[in-house]
């Protein structure tokens, strides 16, 4: 980690996420391309994850992977049926817990605004290292 390291959320559902860490990869926003190209090789990335399932499934909210950004090119796939999202390659923290968000909402600048939901939304953004550090720490995560 360097003084250019960014760290990035991404909204996924668990059962999304658990596929992308069985294969080694990240895709976010229904496979849009441009929130992964903003992403940089060695660059933080933690996987919030509002519910279990993307279309329905039980109510979840927990932080549930994190890894770092690989420094392989985004690339489109073909998931049959007309659906072709990117992906980029992560390298998933395989000691890394579940962390319930509520166990740490008061901890994090992006979550104390009752309107944090705006944001999460978005299915991608950018959070303070002191942020992902803190969510780091809480999913048993020292060095990653």
């Amino acid at each position: 980690m360097n003084d250019t390291t960014r760290f990035w959320i991404g909204v996924i559902s668990r059962s999304h996420v658990m596929r992308g860490v069985a294969g080694g990869f990240t895709q976010v926003c229904h496979g849009k391309r441009a929130p992964l190209v903003r992403m940089a090789a060695g660059d933080g990335f933690i996987v919030y994850s509002p519910r279990t399932e993307m279309n329905g499934g039980d109510a979840l909210q927990a932080f549930t992977a994190l890894g770092r950004v690989g420094d392989g090119p985004v690339v489109q796939v073909d998931m049959g049926g007309g659906f072709t999202p990117f992906r980029r390659d992560v390298r998933w923290c395989a000691e890394a817990r579940e962390v319930p968000l509520a166990a740490l909402r008061a901890a994090l600048s992006f979550t104390r605004d009752a309107g944090w939901g705006m944001l999460a939304r978005r299915g991608h953004f950018e959070v303070s290292r002191d942020d992902a550090a803190r969510i780091a720490e809480a999913m048993g995560v020292s060095a990653w």
